[in-house]
């Protein structure tokens, strides 16, 4: 499981004294503790932790942006780092040409017409591509695709 797992790097960046990791891992424990509160279960299916791990995930990219835009560049040096040690627990995402190729299947099966359909087209892909890719792409490139062919 994958709560398991993150417990079990956790404790040895503790052990291991590396500072970053260990109040990154912490971080996300303390997410996935409230996330488990909320729902009022003892433990999250992986799915769950797979969302508190991309709600984290996003909260950092907002971070490093808003961190390059204000010119602190050592915040947002520091935020990449944690970043990267957050997308170690996201499942192998889609290359974006596999996401392009499934949005094109997509439209053509559902006989997308332009924009008034995007939808109908995300809702299909979103359940076929699940939890491996990001859902701001995802609606970028349908966008697109869509718009091309109105």
């Amino acid at each position: 499981m994958l709560e398991e797992k993150i417990l079990a790097e956790y404790k040895e960046a503790m052990k291991s004294q590396d500072k970053l990791r260990s109040s990154t891992l912490s971080f996300l424990r303390a997410e996935l503790m409230n996330a488990a509160i909320a729902k009022k279960k003892k433990a999250l299916d992986d799915a769950e932790v797979i969302a508190v791990v991309k709600k984290q995930i996003k909260q950092r990219q907002d971070s490093i942006e808003q961190f390059t835009k204000g010119n602190r560049q050592d915040l947002a040096a520091k935020e990449q780092a944690e970043l990267t040690i957050l997308e170690v627990y996201l499942p192998p995402q889609l290359t974006d040409d596999e996401l392009k190729k499934i949005i094109e299947e997509t439209a053509v099966s559902l006989s997308a017409q332009g924009p008034q359909d995007m939808g109908k087209v995300m809702k299909e892909v979103s359940l076929k591509v699940g939890q491996q890719a990001d859902g701001k792409k995802v609606s970028e490139f349908v966008r697109a695709r869509l718009s091309r062919q109105a």
